[in-house]
C-alpha cells in the first residue's frame, strides 16, 4: 500500500457518515485470532465490498479504527534493539533501517474495518508498506531477544542437571 494511507481514511470515513450505517470509533484486537477471518484485501481492495457483504450477513455495527505513524513507535523499537545483545554492527543497521522511517511522522499507517457475527471477528485491514517494515524489524528483534534469553537460561534444562 502506498506512503500514506490518509486518503483511504478520509474516504471510509465520508463514506461512513453518508451511508448511516451504525459505526464505533474503537479497537478491534481479538485475543484469539482462531476466530477471526480476514479480509483479501489484494484481491478486494473495496472496502465497501467488506461494508455490504457484513450488511447483507445482518450487521448493525461496525468498528472503524485508524493509526497515525508518531516517532513514539520508533523510540520503543530503539529501546527494544538497546536490549538486544546483537553485535554493534547488526544494531547500526537496524537502527539505520529504523531511522528512514522518521520520514513518515503523522502519515496514516493503518486503517481497519470490523464487526462480529456468531462468535467470529471479520477484519479488513490495511498496512501502509513501511509500517510493515517497521512491524517485521519488531519481529526480527523479539526473536534475537527471546534468543538471547533462551541461551541465557541454559536450555530447557536450565541450570540443572542430573548426574544420574
Amino acid at each position: 500500500m502506498g506512503l500514506d494511507l490518509e486518503t483511504l481514511r478520509a474516504e471510509i470515513q465520508a463514506y461512513l457518515d453518508d451511508s448511516g450505517l451504525a459505526v464505533f470509533h474503537g479497537y478491534h484486537h481479538s485475543a484469539d485470532n482462531m476466530g477471526q477471518c480476514t479480509w483479501d484485501t489484494e484481491r478486494h481492495p473495496d472496502f465497501r465490498e467488506f461494508l455490504s457483504a457484513g450488511q447483507r450477513a445482518g450487521v448493525k455495527l461496525f468498528v472503524f479504527q485508524h493509526e497515525s505513524f508518531s516517532l513514539d513507535h520508533l523510540d520503543d523499537a530503539l529501546e527494544q534493539l538497546e536490549e538486544t545483545d546483537l553485535t554493534r554492527e547488526e544494531k547500526r543497521s537496524y537502527e539505520a533501517r529504523l531511522r528512514q522511517l522518521q520520514a513518515y511522522d503523522g502519515f496514516t499507517c493503518s486503517v481497519e474495518l470490523s464487526f462480529s457475527l456468531e462468535g467470529r471477528e471479520y477484519v479488513y485491514e490495511v498496512h501502509a508498506d513501511w509500517y510493515q517494515t517497521l512491524n517485521d524489524i519488531m519481529v526480527e528483534l523479539d526473536a534475537a531477544f527471546h534468543e538471547e534469553e533462551d541461551e541465557d537460561s541454559g536450555g530447557s534444562m536450565g541450570r540443572f542437571f542430573s548426574r544420574n
